[in-house]
C-alpha cells in the first residue's frame, strides 16, 4: 500500500473543499443561533419591582349596550378569539404617509377584526362553536401572496365591539443571561455580512424574486402588453 503513488488534489479541488467547509460553518450557526434565540425566548419572566408605561395599545372590547344585555358572556369569549391588539408611543395612533412639502404627513391607522382563512375555519383551530360560527361570513379576496382569489371568513357584525385605548404598563421581563447575550450577538454579527446571508439563504432553499406579475390583480392585467400587432391582430380585435 505504501508504494501507490501519491495522489494530489488539484486546484480546483482544494477551492471546492474550502467552499463546502465554508457551507457546512454557515449551517452550524445558523442552527446554533436558532437554538440560542429558542433558549432565550423560554427563559421566565421575572416581576418589576417597579412598572412602568410603556406607550400605549389598542384593543376592541364590548360596547355599552352589549355589556348590559343577557348575551354578554358570549359576546366576550367570541371577542377573546378575534380581538386584535396594537401598540403606539402616541395615544392618537397616528401613521405617518408621506412627506409634503418638508412636513409629514399622517393619518388615523386602521384596526379591524380578525379574519379568519380557510385552513383555521376548516380545522377550527379557534375552536368556535356552532352559535358563534353563525356570524361569519366568507368572502372572495385577492391575495398578494398567492396570486390568486381566495376564501377569508370575516365577523358580519362589528358593531357590536368598539376600539378602546389603554395605557400599556409593563409588569414583568425576561430573565437576562450575559452569556446567552454574548454568544448570541457574536453569531448575529458575523452571520449578518451580505455574502454570508446571501449564500445561507441559498442553502437553505431560500429565493426571493420579485415579479410585478404576481402582485396585480388579474382584471387588471393585459395580456397583450409588449407584443407586436402583427403577430396576434386577431387577438387584439377580440380585445
Amino acid at each position: 500500500m505504501h508504494d501507490w503513488p501519491y495522489i494530489k488534489k488539484s486546484a480546483r479541488r482544494k477551492k471546492q473543499l474550502v467552499k463546502k467547509d465554508f457551507d457546512k460553518k454557515l449551517i452550524q450557526l445558523d442552527k446554533l443561533h436558532n437554538d440560542l434565540w429558542n433558549k432565550r425566548n423560554n427563559l421566565p419572566m421575572v416581576p418589576l419591582e417597579h412598572p412602568y408605561q410603556r406607550g400605549w395599545q389598542r384593543l376592541f372590547a364590548l360596547s355599552t349596550d352589549i355589556q348590559q344585555g343577557n348575551m354578554a358572556q358570549f359576546y366576550q369569549g367570541l371577542l377573546s378569539k378575534i380581538n386584535t391588539i396594537r401598540y403606539h408611543q402616541s395615544r392618537e395612533f397616528k401613521r405617518r404617509r408621506k412627506r409634503r412639502r418638508r412636513k409629514f404627513v399622517y393619518d388615523d391607522s386602521v384596526q379591524t377584526l380578525r379574519v379568519i382563512d380557510s385552513y383555521n375555519w376548516l380545522q377550527n383551530t379557534l375552536q368556535f362553536t356552532d352559535a358563534e360560527k353563525a356570524f361569519f361570513a366568507p368572502k372572495e379576496v385577492w391575495s398578494y401572496r398567492f396570486s390568486k382569489y381566495i376564501i377569508r371568513y370575516e365577523f358580519t357584525e362589528p358593531w357590536r365591539f368598539i376600539l378602546v385605548t389603554i395605557p400599556r404598563i409593563i409588569y414583568e421581563k425576561r430573565l437576562y443571561n450575559d452569556e446567552l447575550e454574548q454568544e448570541l450577538s457574536e453569531i448575529k454579527n458575523y452571520l449578518d455580512n451580505t455574502r454570508r446571508q446571501t449564500r445561507l439563504y441559498k442553502l437553505k432553499g431560500k429565493t426571493y424574486r420579485y415579479r410585478w406579475d404576481s402582485f396585480q390583480d388579474p382584471r387588471y392585467i393585459n395580456h397583450l402588453k409588449n407584443k407586436p400587432m402583427y403577430t396576434s391582430k386577431e387577438a387584439y380585435l377580440d380585445y
